[in-house]
């Protein structure tokens, strides 16, 4: 193992914008409320509708989603959101 010696100030310099960059963020996610994702059967439950619709909602853009593997991920958000703009619509 090496050791690397540096001098007390350097060392508290490195230290404090450590401790400001812990701050930023931690700023940044308490602004950011945790995002709840839904699967596929999730959403299909939520809006009414067939697995085949829900495909036809990410291929024409009226519904984002995020893939891991060959899983897709709906937030819950955006969920919430498609149903407030039909009931608008109707």
């Amino acid at each position: 193992m090496e050791i690397v010696a540096i001098e007390k100030r350097t060392f508290d310099l490195m230290k404090k914008q450590f401790d400001d960059f812990v701050k930023q963020v931690e700023k940044l996610c308490n602004n950011n409320p945790k995002t709840e994702w839904l699967n596929n059967e999730q959403v299909c439950g939520m809006l009414n509708i067939s697995k085949r619709t829900l495909q036809s909602y990410r291929d024409n853009g009226t519904l984002s989603y995020s893939q891991i593997g060959h899983k897709c991920y709906y937030k819950q958000s955006d969920i919430e959101n498609l149903i407030e703009q039909s009931q608008i619509k109707k």
